[in-house]
């Protein structure tokens, strides 16, 4: 991944562009996961799914640029999530948090 560049005294993070199905996904109550998504009858099914835990040192725009070293992103088995539980949700590219 390119490093951001700073540009007139402005810092600039180069864009991550998502291909596939993952995404993170932050659900009610501040739960985050991702994972590879399908969203089938009002329910969000996520496979190689990931639970992100914490990050430190960057806000959450830098966790989805570059989740590592920074965020303790823990494998978790396959989630089943009511739709209407989902707040919003960021696509990442193919293999994010694994």
């Amino acid at each position: 991944m390119s490093e951001n560049i700073t540009l007139n005294g402005i810092e600039y993070t180069p864009v991550v562009k998502a291909c596939g199905n993952r995404a993170v996904i932050v659900v009610d109550k501040g739960w985050i996961f991702a994972g590879d998504v399908t969203r089938k009858d009002g329910r969000i099914y996520l496979t190689s799914a990931v639970w992100l835990f914490r990050w430190e040192k960057v806000g959450f725009a830098g966790v989805i640029a570059s989740p590592k070293p920074n965020a303790d992103i823990r494998k978790i088995a396959d989630l089943d999530i009511p739709a209407g539980a989902e707040v919003f949700a960021v696509p990442v590219p193919d293999g994010w948090g694994l």
